[in-house]
């Protein structure tokens, strides 16, 4: 039995190596080969800094609330991302939404932890945007999730992920225009778990652009008698 096992070893090893030499792991930002996030990838990273707008945190010469936020008058407490979607970082996003890369959560997620220990926000519960059960079906995975599930063991506090549901299929967001998105993912979401009644929530995504799926989330959760609600997202459009 084991010699048995140690051929079993020594032939997954074998075939490890072998299909490395077929296809070697290429950096998810530079395709470089070597490293799936590469250092010099992770060193191009462009950190979101102050100042921002303290509601929807898009980057500005002040910290004052901007003029899209006076008027649209957000009902999420703030938007924070911990880098600009631009570059490499955009590339490797791109890969784990659609390349089916999920191994890349591990090394984005560590940009969220260290957004997190600089600038931690006060929430008692993390969730994940989620995405419409047919489209989880065909993508397999929800990055989203996998971004939070990292934040959650790094920081201790619970993940709960089937609280909040997409309730109907909504059209890429990627092809719309503001006012579009804000249409598009209007009542797309809901939550029935009373549990998160006056709990603090922090919503998960990879991308913010206008912000508007983030508050459809918020919406979906203020109804459900969360008291507060933040958003958080590993990369922010300008």
């Amino acid at each position: 039995m084991a010699q048995t096992s140690q051929w079993m070893g020594w032939l997954d090893n074998l075939r490890t190596v072998f299909l490395n030499a077929l296809f070697p792991r290429r950096c998810a930002g530079c395709r470089q080969i070597g490293d799936l996030w590469c250092a010099r990838c992770q060193a191009s990273v462009a950190w979101l800094r102050p100042p921002l707008c303290p509601k929807c945190g898009y980057p500005q010469q002040h910290e004052q609330v901007c003029g899209a936020c006076r008027r649209a008058q957000p009902k999420l407490d703030g938007i924070r991302s911990a880098a600009l979607f631009e570059g490499p970082l955009r590339q490797a996003i791109h890969e784990l939404k659609y390349s089916g890369q999920k191994e890349l959560a591990g090394c984005l997620g560590s940009l969220l932890e260290s957004f997190w220990v600089a600038t931690p926000l006060p929430v008692d519960v993390i969730v994940p945007v989620p995405l419409h059960a047919a489209r989880l079906r065909e993508r397999g995975y929800n990055q989203a999730a996998l971004l939070a599930g990292r934040l959650s063991k790094a920081t201790g506090i619970p993940l709960v992920e089937d609280c909040l549901v997409r309730t109907r299929v909504t059209t890429s967001q990627m092809t719309l225009k503001a006012a579009e998105r804000r249409i598009n993912v209007k009542d797309a979401f809901g939550c029935s778990d009373k549990s998160l009644a006056g709990q603090r929530v922090v919503v998960v995504d990879d991308v913010c652009t206008t912000g508007a799926t983030l508050e459809a989330c918020g919406e979906a959760l203020f109804q459900a008698g969360v008291v507060s609600v933040w958003a958080l997202t590993l990369a922010r459009a300008v």
